[in-house]
């Protein structure tokens, strides 16, 4: 019997599987702890919630669909033109929409080894091949990027810092890559955390846009802005790019909600300024702690820390221990570092809660260590 089939290259995909956010109350906190989707510690700015909820009596209206209202307080925020600005549902489709506009079958997608899985992902879907660089001590390589671009290379990409592994390329390494890419290669800066960052060596990415007509930045409103669950993120981009993308994306693909929401948020900057302080108090303290009880912590600029365990059994094993004491943490062997844990920055009961659950399993090694 015949039946329809994708085309080539479809179900050779390994879906995208996000972290657990299921499992048992943590017996001290009376709820689970979820520590395994890199969502904002303190939650959602109340502007945001207030705007978000007072949508409710026109849920029967589409939205706006070039997002206009918010691509201008997005502009005003970052000083940014607007007219270069587009809004998706959230940086996953505007990943998608750059690699569909601008890659298929016989082209190539590069990004370094440990990078963010929906741009192999991506690639893939658009019939596109992904290639993986080697990365320097789990940060991006500029020498090893450039080795593999090839004439069939027609986008880079680069999150800036790195997720899993908290690493980033400074300004200079950034012109650096951009300057050895032919003019026909995008250079795509995934900016998802640099709301977290607040130091003079790193750079969203958005000078270098301004100047260039190959280079991209993209943003989303699911980390610090606490609006994972309303799917939102955008991009910076040369005109040419944005027009582009704006004429094969959905006419209506962020929701009102959505808009009314992050405009609200973008306005709220003592949330803002607390969410990162409260992240880089609790990401120090955590790693110092982790370090203490012998655990090798990579260092992070992001809103997370990888955890290394030195082998995958230790790890799945610390995975099932947090995770029967009601801690959800993200298993890295997608990311092809299996002897790694991955956990997010909550408030500050759960991260005493995790440090107290760690100290339990390394203090019975001969228990928890089997394989």
């Amino acid at each position: 019997m015949s039946i329809p089939r994708p085309r080539p290259g479809i179900l050779d995909i390994a879906p995208y599987v996000g972290g657990e956010s299921r499992t048992v109350p943590n017996p001290v906190l009376g709820r689970p702890i979820r520590l395994a989707s890199n969502e904002g510690a303190l939650g959602v700015s109340p502007a945001a919630a207030g705007a978000y909820q007072s949508l409710a009596g026109d849920l029967h209206r589409y939205p706006d669909g070039a997002s206009s209202a918010l691509r201008t307080a997005i502009g005003r925020r970052y000083s940014l033109d607007p007219a270069r600005i587009v809004c998706g549902a959230g940086s996953d489709e505007i990943i998608s929409l750059l690699i569909n506009a601008y890659a298929g079958p016989g082209d190539e997608v590069l990004h370094s080894a440990h990078g963010f899985l929906m741009y192999a992902i991506s690639a893939r879907a658009a019939g596109a091949t992904p290639v993986r660089a080697p990365e320097n001590r789990l940060c991006a390589d500029v020498d090893a990027l450039l080795a593999r671009v090839t004439p069939r290379t027609r986008l880079v990409f680069l999150a800036n810092p790195n997720n899993p592994t908290g690493s980033f390329l400074t300004p200079d390494e950034l012109e650096r890559l951009h300057r050895g890419l032919p003019g026909s290669v995008i250079l795509v800066i995934d900016s998802a955390y640099a709301e977290y960052i607040a130091r003079n060596d790193y750079s969203s990415g958005a000078e270098l846009v301004e100047r260039a007509d190959n280079v991209v930045m993209t943003r989303t409103f699911s980390k610090i802005y606490g609006l994972a669950a309303l799917r939102l993120g955008w991009g910076y981009f040369p005109p040419a790019i944005a027009d582009a993308l704006n004429r094969v994306r959905g006419p209506f693909n962020v929701t009102a909600a959505a808009q009314a929401a992050a405009v609200a948020a973008l306005d709220d900057i003592a949330f803002i300024d607390t969410s990162r302080a409260h992240n880089d108090t609790w990401r120090a303290w955590t790693a110092d702690r982790l370090g203490d009880l012998g655990l090798t912590v990579h260092p992070s600029i992001a809103n997370f820390l990888l955890v290394d365990l030195n082998t995958a059994t230790r790890a799945d094993n610390l995975r099932d221990h947090l995770k029967r004491n009601g801690i959800l943490v993200r298993q890295m062997g997608a990311y092809g570092l299996p002897a790694c844990l991955r956990l997010s920055i909550g408030t500050e009961a759960e991260m005493r809660a995790v440090v107290d659950e760690v100290a339990h399993f390394v203090s019975a090694p001969s228990q928890h260590d089997a394989a």
